[in-house]
């Protein structure tokens, strides 16, 4: 695999402005498939999940999955769109392994919605509108895993197997209009831009939105014109970026790419990219087709979609509470200062710590453990606090344990680490660890007698009512019994043996 020659961020940005656009694939969690009664299901065994029109064997016709277009009428009104009266579908032509009709069913010129917008909240609070130019149904392909290579790309595999049970999976893809005008912070709005939209969905609860299952995938397009130029520049397109982390980082990384082939003079190939996580970087995938080449034509077995005004308005008065509503009310009924929720917003924990909530925790708890314990050991990982797996009822777990006094908040750390690592549940882990505090008041008196033996200095001026000297104390009995005690009952220990007074 070539390396590509990239310049710094900040020298791309001296002289270029980037211009973006963002193709968001979203799968719906409708119980069966786009044209066919397959079970639309994620998991099950390769190949399970098919059927006849799934394959594309001669003879069979295509049934339009009505739950599909309701769920895409949703999404086009809560990205703002107008909904179209009448609409077709297409066959877009081209041939991949697991696309076995050797053409996609989509839609090509009369989406089901249309010029739409999405305003963007970024991590200081600026919000960017970003335009939609639509969104349009069609159906997912299928899945190839490739064997045999060191990255898991078809370059260098040995061979490759099809899955078949993605393939006619109900999809809405929304299509931005070029995006200007974000400098620097490009990067960081295309991560805000699909978070904001993976929210949208699964607010609506027309998609399960689980980025690492590619429930949410991006194709993010990236372009550099110079400083004063109003013409575009020849653009990338960096497919199928599954994670909100990736997404910024695949920016960036085009953005730099971009930066140095225009100042060796030499002109950007359109083309797709591939992402890879390892070393943050894209590779060529294939020359970026146009829409021509796809011969798109209208679908001869499916008839037109009529939404009327009726069934749109409908649809429109079982929206949920738009996010930017749910979050004003979360803030409110959490507590939460603006600058501790705008964290918990740009940590990407909000949904975690209302679930952790709705679990049986506090407000201030869930916050704690996700933005004091998770978050910084996702931050170590390199991964979103998401894909580590901690569920609200490990936090609710642990919590507990710590409230009946069975562990303090050290071991509480323990104990996650060893749920992360895969040594069992909470009360598993504290037996095979030996995490119990010590509730016996007797060795905890014999750690606090040694530890005032050895600094009697520091008993005198507690006696002499510097308390706040009492914390030495504490902490040699701490390390005497290995973390395992209640300071709470240390410190009262220690001050009824020197006869004070709290």
């Amino acid at each position: 695999m070539s390396v590509d020659t990239i310049v710094s961020f900040e020298e791309a940005m001296e002289k270029y402005d980037p211009v973006l656009g963002f193709e968001v694939h979203v799968e719906l969690n409708t119980k069966s498939k786009m044209f066919s009664s397959a079970p639309n299901v994620f998991g099950d065994e390769p190949n399970t999940n098919v059927n006849e029109v799934d394959l594309g064997m001669p003879g069979v016709l295509p049934v339009l999955n009505k739950a599909a277009v309701e769920s895409s009428i949703k999404i086009g009104l809560a990205l703002n769109c107008k909904i179209a009266e009448y609409c077709r579908f297409a066959r877009k032509n081209y041939f991949y392994p697991d696309t076995p009709k050797n053409f996609q069913t989509s839609q090509y010129d009369e989406p089901i919605a249309y010029d739409g917008y999405l305003d963007v909240e970024l991590e200081d609070g600026t919000v960017f509108r970003v335009e939609i130019e639509r969104a349009h149904m069609e159906e997912d392909a299928g899945k190839l895993t490739h064997l045999g290579g060191a990255a898991g790309r078809i370059q260098g595999a040995d061979y490759s197997l099809v899955d078949y049970n993605r393939a006619g999976v109900p999809l809405v893809e929304i299509v931005t209009k070029p995006i200007e005008g974000a400098g620097s912070r490009a990067p960081e709005l295309a991560k805000a831009y699909v978070a904001a939209v993976r929210e949208i969905v699964k607010n609506l609860g027309v998609s399960d939105a689980r980025m690492e299952r590619g429930n949410v995938r991006c194709d993010a397009n990236v372009s550099l014109r110079p400083h004063g130029q109003e013409r575009f520049g020849i653009r990338s397109e960096t497919k199928n970026v599954n994670s909100l982390r990736a997404v910024e980082h695949a920016v960036r990384y085009e953005i730099q790419r971009h930066a140095a082939v225009l100042d060796s003079g030499q002109p950007v190939v359109q083309e797709t990219r591939h992402w890879h996580e390892d070393t943050r970087s894209t590779t060529s995938g294939r020359a970026k087709s146009d829409a021509d080449d796809y011969r798109y034509f209208p679908e001869p077995d499916l008839v037109p979609v009529v939404a009327s005004r009726e069934w749109v308005e409908e649809l429109r008065a079982t929206l949920p509470e738009p996010p930017a509503e749910r979050r004003k009310r979360l803030k409110e009924a959490w507590g939460y200062s603006d600058l501790e929720f705008r964290d918990v917003v740009n940590a990407g924990v909000m949904d975690s710590i209302e679930e952790t909530i709705a679990a049986g925790a506090s407000a201030n708890v869930a916050r704690k453990w996700w933005m004091g314990e998770i978050v910084g050991r996702a931050k170590v990982a390199d991964v979103d606090p998401a894909e580590l797996g901690v569920t609200p009822q490990i936090i609710v777990e642990l919590n507990g344990l710590i409230e009946a006094g069975k562990i303090n908040n050290k071991m509480a750390s323990q104990v996650l680490d060893g749920v992360l690592a895969g040594e069992g549940t909470p009360e598993e882990i504290i037996e095979k660890r030996g995490l119990a505090v010590v509730s016996d008041d007797g060795p905890l008196l014999e750690a606090i007698d040694a530890a005032l033996a050895a600094q009697p200095d520091v008993a005198e001026k507690i006696r002499g009512g510097k308390l706040q000297a009492i914390g030495a104390i504490v902490g040699g009995v701490m390390k005497a019994t290995r973390g395992q005690a209640d300071p709470g009952r240390v410190r009262e220990l220690i001050l009824e043996r020197l006869g004070v007074q709290a």
